[in-house]
């Protein structure tokens, strides 16, 4: 069972028996494989999370609510946040003479068991709802290709989102662990590539021809508030994945050195795409764009096709990346180790994450509002994780190195985005309240 504070030699395989003369970190025990990875599959990781099939969507739920101005300058501002928040946790990796593979790990050393729990719960939910929404967008995918060769109603959101539960959940049991993807974060970055260029060709070109765009920003005063507070939200969804101690944890030593460089590719080239979308998107359909890029492109059916196909791919791979905290912990926990195609383990794999992709997909399909799980995740979850945590535990860890001017500073981050999170998760509800009106449960959006 797995313990907050428990911890032993690493041997830098899966269960992390024996011991490396060279290192006198200590890695708490693990049923999947740490100490394996180059930083550039770990950036590889890394940029398909924040490549993934969200991206056709930022236009619509970060650039619209926001403007040009704002929404440029947001985007730019939550970059750079983004990697200096990620840069404070990577630094904590190797801290006190441990390893700590999992964000609860590092909580639990510095604070004790009751942070530990409370980050593990804030990271569960962050998890859940990020894979929810890929859900959503998988199912998105699925029926735009529907609609462009039978546009008769039939093929309606909730079975596609749940035809998407289904390959998702087939995917998670093929794929051990995070570090076993290899190969697919290759195939990731191929999908991502397609119909980012896609998305991007086919924008510029009905932009070019299109009449001047409306860039305003509808609403009442009170409305444009609250939507603005969302966008902030969905700004740190985009850049931040909730779990990097555990993706730092499957990179090889010197593991601090190695995960900034990985850090460095996903701000630097990794974020160029994600720009690329969101900006030339709403050039091309200003206020109106919709909050699926693909659903607002027009050119012909086969490529808008392979657009969609390629979205639908990539988010049953991303996904994997995403829930492989909560695959870790219980397979751990109950000892799933070995032969990842022994009878047992396979079984084990088909019941436990076939029964929690199963969950994402009913509430994906229940509440199908893609836009307000972005904003409610990066509120509840992504803020307190990324920015509040990381400054604090940074303060923490390093009290007695850091001047006073340093320790105000953190201080101040841990301040304005507790107030961000409050106001966000408002926001968020506020949002979902609206939509819930607009539509019933079970929405064919």
């Amino acid at each position: 069972m797995e313990s907050y504070n428990h911890s032993r030699s690493d041997g830098g395989g899966a269960g992390g028996g024996g011991q490396r003369p060279h290192t006198a970190v200590e890695i708490p025990e693990t049923a999947h494989q740490i100490s394996h990875d180059s930083w550039f599959q770990v950036g590889f990781v890394l940029t398909t999370g924040i490549n993934s099939a969200y991206v056709l969507g930022y236009s619509g739920t970060i650039m619209v609510p926001l403007g040009w101005i704002a929404g440029v300058l947001g985007l730019i501002a939550a970059t750079a946040i983004s990697l200096y928040a990620n840069t404070l946790i990577a630094k904590l990796h190797e801290f006190g003479g441990r390893r700590h593979i999992r964000y609860r790990d590092l909580a639990g050393f510095i604070y004790g068991p009751r942070a530990y729990s409370l980050t593990w719960a804030l990271q569960y939910v962050n998890l859940f709802m990020i894979n929810t929404g890929f859900i959503i967008l998988a199912g998105q995918a699925l029926k735009a290709v529907y609609v462009l060769f039978r546009d008769d109603g039939a093929m309606k959101l909730p079975y596609c989102i749940a035809i998407a539960g289904i390959v998702c959940a087939i995917f998670a049991v093929g794929i051990p662990h995070l570090s076993a993807l290899r190969v697919w974060l290759g195939f990731s970055t191929f999908f991502s590539l397609v119909y980012i260029v896609i998305a991007i060709a086919l924008a510029a070109r009905d932009g070019s021809k299109a009449p001047a765009r409306d860039y305003g920003i509808s609403g009442t005063k009170i409305g444009k508030i609250f939507t603005t507070i969302g966008a902030a939200a969905n700004l740190v969804f985009a850049f931040n994945t909730g779990m990097l101690p555990e993706i730092q944890a499957t990179v090889r030593q010197p593991v601090v050195k190695n995960m900034m460089k990985a850090l460095y590719f996903q701000f630097t080239v990794g974020v160029l795409p994600m720009y690329a979308v969101a900006f030339v998107g709403y050039w091309a359909y200003g206020s109106s764009t919709s909050t699926y890029l693909l659903n607002s492109v027009t050119g012909p059916v086969w490529v808008k096709a392979l657009a969609n196909i390629s979205a639908f791919l990539q988010t049953v791979i991303a996904l994997h990346i995403f829930a492989s905290p909560m695959y870790e912990y219980v397979d751990t926990r109950y000892g799933i180790k070995g032969s990842a195609l022994s009878l047992r383990n396979l079984s084990f794999r088909t019941m436990v994450r076939g029964g929690y992709l199963a969950v994402n997909t009913l509430v994906a399909a229940l509440l199908p509002f893609l836009g307000d799980f972005m904003s409610l995740t990066g509120a509840i979850s992504t803020f307190p994780l990324t920015f509040i945590l990381a400054n604090h535990m940074y303060l923490v860890a390093k009290d007695k190195k850091l001047s006073a001017g340093q320790k105000w500073w953190h201080w101040l981050n841990v301040c304005f985005f507790s107030c961000m999170s409050v106001a966000a998760a408002v926001a968020a509800l506020r949002l979902i309240a609206v939509d819930s009106k607009t539509y019933h449960v079970f929405a064919d959006l």
